[in-house]
């Protein structure tokens, strides 16, 4: 990544024309080729930017100022001329690993597996992912009574993931074995219209605490 901090102009030329007058500004380069002008507000938001395939060229306006070309191959033009360069310097940034989100439907799975007496007292664990033709059901559990309860976690319970409970529960209430199969649905937060279709078709709702279920204390809403 390229990081040039300059007193520049931008101009861009393509389905319509817009221009950045003079001030100073973040230029970011990187490796995929995009290239962004950032101000030192609007949060991640560049000023104007070219996404790749784009190329930039450098070229000299005159002995006080550079000129940047970026083109892309419709033909766009982002023209920045920069009068006064502050600084300008490269890093190898290497593959990034990506976002690794805490609190993902994988680590409620995990942890409510861990603690399955959240479900209720007596609640037993048969498996994680338990196999269905029509995909994994999260947890199947066997209640206080021995009766089987198919588990769907999310992190926001929506419609979609009620429709997809009644759909493993149609299934699993085929297998003798297992029948009768009652539905929890698990969420970290549930909307009005989830719970109402869950409640009409028989499905308890679960709303999920997860600093409880991590075993720490939340301090949300906390002054002290």
């Amino acid at each position: 990544m390229r990081l040039v901090i300059a007193r520049c102009r931008v101009d861009y030329i393509g389905r319509l024309t817009a221009h950045l007058p003079t001030a100073r500004r973040l230029l970011l380069v990187k490796a995929d080729g995009s290239v962004s002008i950032h101000a030192d507000d609007r949060a991640y938001k560049p000023l104007n930017w070219m996404s790749p395939p784009c190329r930039l060229v450098e070229e000299p306006a005159d002995e006080a100022q550079a000129l940047w070309v970026v083109t892309n191959k419709a033909g766009e033009e982002l023209r920045i001329t920069l009068e006064e360069i502050e600084h300008d310097s490269s890093h190898e940034l290497g593959v990034d690993p990506g976002l690794i989100k805490d609190g993902v439907e994988a680590h409620l799975q995990e942890l409510l597996a861990e603690h399955v007496e959240t479900l209720g007292q007596g609640f037993t664990l048969v498996r994680r992912e338990y196999p269905t033709a029509i995909g994994p059901v999260d947890l199947l559990c066997r209640d206080a009574d021995g009766a089987t309860v198919a588990v769907e976690i999310k992190r926001r319970g929506e419609i979609d993931g009620v429709e997809q409970l009644t759909r493993y529960l149609e299934l699993l209430n085929r297998d003798p074995l297992l029948a009768p199969v009652t539905g929890v649905f698990a969420a970290q937060q549930i909307k009005p219209q989830a719970k109402t279709l869950a409640t009409d078709r028989g499905i308890r709702c679960l709303v999920l605490d997860y600093e409880a279920l991590r075993g720490t204390e939340s301090t949300e809403f906390r002054l002290f």
